[in-house]
């Protein structure tokens, strides 16, 4: 039995080499223009699209992959992104044991939903791709390998088709060449021959040229037949194959603008939810300083009051009505300076009855006119002045937009462009000493109202 498989196996093999060099001596005749080649034009114009088709397709393949591996690095990135953000973020930062803190709590189990919404989003939308696009595309492209395949096929076997048309038509066009050669040698064979073999000669002549014939034509419609079935199947299949990348373009660059959509429009919510977070924590810490800081100038004020009771007598004026702003400065007339009390008498009844700006008459002559203390009078302010203060401590500035204040520094209080703009326990001004110096409101900024007194 071994013997009888490794004998069929031979034959197989030498049948094999024997089509090969058929095959190639086909070619090479073609080539040298010594047999003609069948040609089809229509179907080497639907190679040539299967071809294109083929190379498309798998670039589309290929940056389509390009497309999901920067997808899953994107996630991956945002993933560390907001995991660092998570880390950092420290619920202490304000103090649990403040009146804030469930407030802080319920922000930051808002901000880990937030962040774990937006990881299962990047997780959705990679799936989907993979789903609706690159499946389908997978599925396309796997037929490209067998047609490329059946096309070499029918190459080869029209080939064979030719290489049997041509050992056909040489055997018809041998044989009558053939039969004028034998017949006058073979004449003469025959008178030779005994009488019961004669014409026996001829006839098996005959018979081996007719076999030669036969054989010939058989090999010929087998070629034929292999060769015109699998180019069929082919003419089906390829315009077929070719009309069908129109819809995977439309599902694939569908699916993705789509999905593309859905993602940015549910990540830009998630996206507004986080800055809304950062926002709200924002509020909570400038909160934290308003705080802070009224509750410093509190102390502040209450130790100044303590301080005035104690050790000083200087009153401080009221504020100044819009009325009060209009008039001039009150010119005092000189007093007799014969006694200490007569000074006392003098500034107490100026300020009950005037109400106006501070006199100093104790540092300077009787019979010289006042001077305002404050450094300009209410004729030459700004319309837009409400009122002035005085610092009583310093203030360091700890943003772009605040007064650095010095303890004594007087600030012209102005209005808010927005009353919106405006937080409690703050007041936006200008030093005086700027708008003396430079008759503008350009250095405007901001100070908190506990830290001055009222002028």
């Amino acid at each position: 039995m071994a013997e009888v498989g490794k004998g069929v196996n031979a034959g197989k093999l030498a049948s094999n080499v024997q089509k090969r060099i058929t095959r190639a001596q086909e070619k090479v005749l073609q080539k040298l223009g010594k047999a003609d080649e069948t040609k089809d034009t229509a179907f080497e114009e639907e190679v040539a699209k299967f071809n294109k088709q083929l190379i498309d397709g798998s670039k589309l393949q290929k940056d389509f992959k390009a497309y999901l591996a920067a997808v899953k690095t994107m996630h991956e990135c945002s993933k560390r992104l907001h995991d660092c953000l998570a880390e950092m973020y420290d619920p202490e930062w304000f103090g649990k044991e403040e009146v804030d803190s469930i407030a802080e709590e319920m922000i930051e189990k808002e901000m880990d939903n937030n962040l774990e919404d937006t990881d299962l989003l990047w997780q959705d939308f990679h799936q989907n791709l993979v789903d609706n696009a690159l499946i389908s595309m997978d599925t396309y492209l796997a037929q490209f390998p067998d047609i490329k395949a059946r096309i070499a096929k029918r190459e080869r076997k029209l080939v064979d088709f030719d290489s049997a048309r041509h050992h056909f038509a040489s055997i018809q066009k041998s044989k009558k060449k053939d039969e004028v050669k034998i017949s006058k040698p073979l004449a003469l064979v025959e008178m030779a021959a005994p009488g019961w073999a004669q014409g026996i000669i001829t006839a098996h002549q005959i018979a081996q040229t007719n076999l030669s014939r036969s054989q010939a034509e058989e090999d010929l419609g087998r070629a034929q037949k292999v060769f015109e079935e699998i180019n069929y199947e082919l003419q089906e299949e390829l315009p077929t194959l070719w009309d069908s990348r129109v819809g995977l373009y439309v599902n694939t660059f569908q699916s993705v603008a789509g999905l593309e959509l859905k993602f940015h429009k549910d990540m830009g919510k998630l996206n507004q939810n986080l800055s809304d977070i950062m926002t709200k924590l924002d509020e909570q810490r400038l909160a934290k300083k308003g705080v802070t800081t009224a509750s410093a100038g509190k102390s502040e004020e209450a130790a100044n009051h303590n301080l005035s009771e104690s050790g000083s007598d200087a009153p401080k004026s009221p504020a100044k009505s819009p009325e009060s702003r209009e008039r001039p400065p009150v010119s005092q007339s000189p007093r007799p300076a014969s006694s200490q009390e007569m000074k006392q008498d003098n500034i107490i009844n100026l300020s009950e009855d005037e109400g106006v700006a501070e006199i100093n008459i104790s540092t300077q002559p009787q019979n010289e006119t006042p001077t305002v203390t404050n450094g300009s009078s209410d004729a030459e302010l700004p319309p837009s002045v409400l009122y002035k203060v005085k610092a009583v401590h310093d203030y360091g500035a700890t943003d772009s937009d605040e007064l650095d204040l010095k303890a004594g520094d007087v600030v012209l209080v102005l209005p808010f462009a927005s009353p919106d703009e405006q937080d409690d326990g703050w007041l936006m001004g200008v030093k005086e000493s700027h708008w003396l110096q430079n008759k503008n409101l350009l250095a405007t900024g901001v100070f908190p109202e506990n830290f001055t007194q009222k002028l």
